[in-house]
């Protein structure tokens, strides 16, 4: 993801972003950890991407993204649950 890309986002997006590549982060190691990973480059370039995203949400003047996160996997796990 290029970070041309990230700035023509809504800081909603954003969020959504950095919880599903973090999700995809996850995967990744797991992946890593269980079976062979095909390409062990996924690992460095999500990690990045989620880099561009914290910058861009700095540069935004957001501040406790690390809580706004949490509130938002909480809400999502809320609504799933019913």
């Amino acid at each position: 993801m290029k970070i041309k890309e990230i700035r023509a986002m809504r800081s909603e997006e954003l969020h959504l972003e950095l919880d599903r590549l973090r999700r995809h982060l996850f995967d990744l190691r797991s992946q890593a950890v269980t079976e062979k990973l095909a390409d062990p480059s996924l690992l460095t370039a999500a990690k990045r991407d989620i880099a561009r995203l914290f910058t861009v949400l700095t540069e935004r003047g957001e501040e406790n993204v690390e809580n706004r996160q949490y509130h938002l996997e909480s809400r999502a796990t809320h609504q799933k649950g019913g």
